[in-house]
């Protein structure tokens, strides 16, 4: 069976392979169509095996947030060099991937890669891309929020994204990204004391009694010296409770309530690749 330049073409534009990987596998298949397609997704998986050694550290990382403003989704779609992680193709992939994610809204990451795009599998459809691009790839997190209004933000290059949600419908959009870049500038661990969990604050405070035992302070100190460190802690590491960073004399609570005083911040996604 023979195949025509239309055939390599539209071979190339469902797979995005190649026009030299979609001519073989096309004279593999002597022309058959589907079978050329089976060839070009089974090089993927091949590809994929044999690179499943190599790191995934670099990539993009994605967040937007549906029409309405009511639920936000963060993906993040890892490869082996910045040369690919800045493909525009690539990055259409990952995308994609988000708009699957925000329409069907699934629980986790495995549920995410079970969806189907374009009539595929996520999961083997990041397969079969390894083939095309010749690099790892790996779909490793996806986060969302759901609240009465989210906001999303993408610090350029791509390399790091946030999601904050928000308790009220209609917040402003000034407020909301300011507080989004709040999220990714100083890397909060909780939104507020409360929810940080007890154990956690235990550690610190244990951390902080041995820290000053050792530096010879009295034992009969310890615990008021201990709390007061960790005071200055939940200022570092809650969100509310830091510094605003376009007003370093005000906290991000502060903030918040000079615009609403009912308006709060419910949860955040955050992630970053090293950058």
């Amino acid at each position: 069976m023979s195949f025509t330049t239309a055939d390599v073409v539209k071979l190339r534009k469902v797979t995005g392979a190649g026009m030299m990987d979609c001519k073989n596998a096309l004279a593999e298949a002597d022309g058959n169509f589907d079978r050329a397609l089976e060839i070009i997704r089974e090089k993927g998986k091949l590809v994929a095996s044999k690179r499943a050694d190599r790191e995934a550290s670099e990539g993009a990382v994605l967040a937007k947030i549906t029409d309405d403003r009511k639920v936000g989704g963060l993906v993040v779609l890892n490869c082996e060099t910045d040369f690919v992680a800045k493909n525009e193709n690539f990055v259409a992939f990952a995308d994609s991937i988000l708009n699957v994610a925000l329409s069907q809204k699934p629980e986790n990451l495995e549920a995410l890669k079970a969806l189907e795009l374009d009539g595929r599998a996520i999961e083997a459809q990041v397969t079969e891309q390894t083939g095309v691009i010749g690099e790892k790839l790996d779909l490793s997190y996806f986060g969302k929020i759901e609240a009465e209004t989210v906001v999303s933000y993408i610090h350029p290059g791509n390399k790091l994204a946030t999601l904050v949600g928000f308790n009220k419908a209609g917040v402003d959009e000034q407020i909301a990204k300011d507080i989004a870049m709040q999220v990714a500038a100083m890397s909060p661990v909780s939104v507020d004391t409360d929810s940080i969990p007890q154990e956690v604050i235990n550690k610190e405070l244990e951390i902080a009694k041995e820290k000053f035992r050792l530096e010879g302070k009295p034992e009969a100190m310890l615990d008021k010296i201990a709390q007061g460190s960790l005071n200055k802690w939940y200022k570092e590491v809650t969100l509310v409770n830091q510094a605003f960073i376009k007003d370093g004399k005000i906290s991000v609570k502060d903030y918040l309530a000079q615009n609403d005083k009912d308006l709060k911040v419910t949860g955040f996604e955050r992630y970053s690749l090293d950058i």
